[in-house]
């Protein structure tokens, strides 16, 4: 990549970087000719991601850290401040889930997943802001996902999580909105067909699979990379930021309501799997950025009007209700 690139010497880091958006965004930063430090639990994935951005003529440095060990990653933090001179965006891409009925879930794994999905990202921003103010500068990034928005039963904890996220980071914007070149962005995409599926605990007793239009890993991580010249609140990608809010807004209870259905539905035909906790408690094998679920020719510009309608066109039913009452 040209040293006139805009990106070139950015200085970059990534948690939860060992496989899909994370280790995409890597690989996309990488080849912009950013400085890149990475963070994961699983060594062996973050290596298979360090060789996929020295593929694309970028280096990464790596190092294995559980976000869930707020001095782990105050140290970590420390490291890759020293290493890169300071550190322009950094982005928490750490999640992981569970999905089965609340009661059928043992609440080990439920506290598992908030404490990756929330409080590892806490435990980022703990560390990094610090250096954010000290510079007078800095981006922090949050992976969310349409699930902030959308109550996703089958996956309370995982919503808790969401909506928990959201919350930090408006509250977040509201400490620093006198340092106006601190940015603290949310990024909220639809389904994206990452190996995250294959790494889900599944108390469902069916074996998990995608709906149609699911995002390609790269896709949200473009976006990720464009916050580092252009940040701003909110990115949603694979549907408009709008659609998230009006179903929000217009009805969270007919959502939740009408995918709780579709999902007892889905349990009931799909193909039978087994019971695990997947990656909750101990790192996966190296899996990279993608998938390989979506059909390759159904484009991004379908998923997203898919994505788009069906959130809005809830929503309107749900005002139509509202008015109805």
């Amino acid at each position: 990549m040209s040293a006139n690139h805009p990106l070139a010497g950015h200085r970059v880091v990534i948690t939860g970087a060992s496989s899909g958006i994370g280790a995409a965004t890597a690989v996309a930063f990488a080849a912009a000719g950013a400085r890149v430090v990475l963070g994961a639990r699983g060594r062996e994935g973050l290596d298979d991601v360090a060789s996929r951005c020295a593929a694309v003529g970028g280096i990464a440095i790596v190092r294995s850290v559980d976000c869930t060990d707020a001095a782990a990653v105050a140290a970590f933090a420390a490291e890759a401040r020293d290493l890169l001179g300071g550190i322009d965006l950094w982005f928490s891409c750490e999640g992981v889930g569970v999905l089965g009925r609340y009661e059928d879930v043992p609440i080990a794994d439920h506290a598992r997943v908030v404490d990756v999905n929330l409080v590892a990202h806490m435990n980022d921003v703990h560390a990094v802001l610090p250096i954010f103010l000290a510079q007078d500068r800095g981006t922090w990034v949050n992976m969310i996902s349409a699930g902030g928005f959308v109550a996703t039963p089958y996956a309370a904890a995982y919503s808790a999580s969401k909506f928990g996220l959201r919350g930090f980071s408006a509250a977040l914007r509201g400490e620093v909105s006198k340092r106006p070149h601190i940015h603290i962005c949310d990024v909220c995409p639809t389904f994206v067909d990452t190996p995250g599926v294959d790494h889900a605990g599944n108390y469902t007793g069916a074996r998990l699979s995608l709906p149609p239009g699911s995002l390609a890993p790269e896709t949200v991580a473009k976006a990720v990379v464009g916050l580092a010249t252009r940040p701003r609140n909110l990115t949603a990608v694979g549907a408009p930021a709008i659609a998230f809010k009006l179903g929000e807004f217009a009805a969270p209870n007919l959502l939740a309501a009408i995918l709780s259905g579709f999902l007892d539905t889905w349990s009931a035909r799909a193909p039978d799997g087994d019971d695990s906790d997947g990656v909750l408690f101990e790192p996966g094998v190296p899996a990279g950025p993608d998938g390989g679920r979506r059909d390759p020719h159904r484009g991004r510009k379908v998923a997203a009007a898919t994505s788009g309608i069906a959130v809005l066109g809830l929503a309107g039913i749900g005002i139509w209700l509202g008015r109805r009452r």
